[in-house]
């Protein structure tokens, strides 16, 4: 896991279930939600410590300053797409996960049609090679998705992401700026990965974290899902990817 001091690590921990309870609020309502909870803190260090944890602000405006290489951008393709079968769309996030004595960084991939989780893995850096690798290993084993949509940050909007996916002919599609929902089902899993195993049972050691990670995951695929009429994301997907096989 990565060091900070170990109150450094409270705040951050802290700051992580303001944003995802508020993610609009900016530095300064977020420092103030830290001193209202007893913490002297200034914003420019709460400011270094989102930048640590890879935690951005949802504005109602473009900032390109906390983009990548704004060439690489893409248009968002999901609004108003009727998505009826797996692989159609997936979705790509990368998270900050607390630790006892440090944190890391959760990236996960889901299947936008059966809220499959395709992909995942922990790192302790916010390298845009650990997103590609991903991506490729879920190709791999599932077959490539048709559209894959991500935020504007800079691990997407690079050289290394735009010529990965070209290569595995995936179509590119980011968040607009400012859409807290553009990205919704990655993002809903991640609230529910957070609040549901990560704050109650925070790990003492990569491993275990991978371990305990792993488990949820296996068992969030095979839960009946409200938001897909109380279907499971893994028979739902695998009965569409098997379908889909016959008709070819």
């Amino acid at each position: 896991p990565k060091k900070e001091s170990d109150h450094n690590l409270e705040i951050m921990s802290l700051i992580d279930k303001i944003h995802l309870k508020y993610p609009s609020f900016g530095i300064r309502r977020i420092t103030h939600e830290l001193k209202e909870q007893g913490f002297e803190v200034n914003r420019k260090r709460v400011s270094r410590l989102m930048k640590i944890m890879g935690v951005e602000t949802i504005y109602p405006k473009r900032n390109l300053s906390k983009l990548g290489l704004a060439k690489y951008i893409r248009p968002y393709l999901l609004r108003g797409l009727d998505i009826t079968q797996g692989n159609h769309v997936w979705q790509i996030d990368i998270s900050y996960i607390p630790m006892k004595k440090g944190f890391m960084y959760l990236t996960a991939i889901i299947d936008v049609y059966s809220r499959y989780i395709v992909g995942w893995q922990i790192s302790n850096t916010l390298e845009k090679e650990t997103q590609t690798e991903l991506m490729s290993e879920a190709v791999k084993k599932y077959g490539k998705p048709e559209i894959i949509n991500s935020d504007q940050g800079s691990q997407y909007t690079s050289k290394n992401w735009a010529e990965c996916m070209e290569g595995h002919g995936i179509k590119i599609s980011m968040d607009g700026r400012g859409r807290a929902t553009d990205n919704i089902f990655i993002e809903r899993f991640f609230r529910t990965i957070k609040y549901d195993y990560i704050y109650l049972n925070p790990s003492e050691s990569g491993w275990e974290l991978y371990q305990g990670i792993k488990e949820f995951i296996e068992q969030y695929n095979k839960r009946k899902h409200q938001g897909i009429n109380n279907q499971k994301p893994i028979e739902l997907y695998k009965f569409k990817q098997n379908n889909q096989l016959k008709s070819a």
